[in-house]
């Protein structure tokens, strides 16, 4: 079997161009041609499907080992997609601590659709069972959870999930399928905002659903299809363009967030660092046996509001915005920015008040972005 690393950038082969052309054609055409009376090319309108989107979505689904990926014109909009599959009076499972616009969507859109939800400690599989009845039809997780890494063992709510025809939905957006296979751990669908690592340079929006039972994968993509949300042509070639980087940016955003990480443990101003990959992160077994890394993503929290303001303002290579993914390195402030739509009390319940930041660690030289943090604490 092909290397992850080489699939990252060889994808699929199949580029349908006979020019020999090393990067695939950007098919930019709403509609295409039929040769005659009933017969078609495969590609009918940009809609349904689109040869450079098509491309992305099976180098998506060969990273994910599944079957089909559906790519979508934005991470939102994926999830979006994604609960059309349930009906009225269904009943969800959601993590407690997931980013705070998939929050919004079950909230605020589909609960007032019919949907059910229920919000928990997913990483307590008691807590789980606990909550499931009848009209539970899928547990929904990231891993790790956004702002605050918790990590669930996707393994074990597989079997749970299984053993009561649930379907379990996994975002992997933090750690990207260089590093996490979901599909191969028991999950069903596996969504991405490919926003983030997926395009890797913070220039487009995408997002996907990867699946491995095919009548799922059909009904996904007549969703798809009905909702006009596909991912455009050059949206679609500006993801294939960043995924042939994935693994090495993966490896070193990782390198860089570990020496930033054990750097924040040991200065003073800094009360807690979240970060999978120190060893005294309570998910970090867990996150050995089912992960090949810990990805590059760090929340921690410091002693007061002010020092954190302090931080927002003066940081000068590190760039004080939304989003995170990218080669650029991001420090976010999650109480008014991923989460600002929560209540203080949720917000609270999950420990994201205003003493907590997040930084998503980009690809600059470690020395410098410490640098940086460095001198804003002061």
């Amino acid at each position: 079997m092909v290397n992850i690393r080489t699939l990252c950038i060889h994808g699929n082969e199949d580029k349908r161009d006979l020019t020999g052309s090393v990067s695939v054609p950007i098919y930019q055409s709403a509609t295409f041609a039929h040769p005659s009376v009933g017969e078609t090319t495969g590609y009918d309108y940009s809609r349904r499907q689109n040869p450079t989107r098509e491309h992305l979505e099976k180098t998506v689904a060969a990273l994910e080992s599944g079957t089909d990926a559906i790519a979508f014109s934005s991470g939102m909009a994926a999830i979006s997609g994604l609960m059309e599959i349930f009906t009225p009076g269904d009943h969800i499972i959601a993590s407690s601590d997931l980013y705070g616009g998939s929050i919004r969507l079950f909230q605020q859109v589909n609960t007032k659709n019919g949907l059910r939800f229920n919000f928990a400690d997913t990483t307590s599989l008691d807590q789980i069972e606990a909550l499931i009845c009848k009209e539970t039809k899928a547990i929904f997780i990231e891993t790790p959870t956004n702002p605050t890494m918790r990590v669930t063992d996707i393994s074990a709510l597989s079997r749970i999930a299984r053993s009561r025809n649930i379907l379990l939905i996994v975002d992997n957006t933090f750690l990207t399928p260089y590093f996490q296979q979901p599909l191969l751990l028991g999950a069903d669908i596996v969504m991405h905002s490919g926003t983030k690592y997926l395009c890797g340079h913070n220039d487009t929006l995408a997002g996907f659903l990867v699946v491995s039972d095919a009548d799922l994968a059909a009904k996904l993509r007549h969703i798809l299809m009905s909702l006009g949300s596909g991912l455009s042509p050059f949206d679609s070639w500006l993801l294939i363009r960043g995924i042939k980087t994935l693994s090495i940016r993966m490896e070193k955003q990782q390198e860089n967030a570990m020496a930033i990480a054990q750097w924040l443990q040991g200065h003073e101003k800094v009360k807690k660092v979240y970060y999978v990959g120190l060893p005294d992160h309570p998910g970090f077994e867990i996150s050995k046996r089912q992960s090949k890394g810990f990805g590059s993503m760090i929340s921690f929290s410091v002693d007061s509001e002010e020092t954190a303001k302090r931080i927002l303002e003066k940081v000068n290579l590190i760039l004080y915005a939304e989003s995170l993914g990218g080669v650029e390195t991001l420090i976010t402030y999650p109480m008014l920015q991923t989460h600002a739509d929560l209540s203080q009390e949720e917000r609270d319940a999950k420990e994201i008040n205003e003493t907590m930041l997040r930084l998503s660690v980009g690809l600059e030289y470690a020395d410098d972005l410490i640098e940086d943090l460095e001198q804003a604490f002061e």
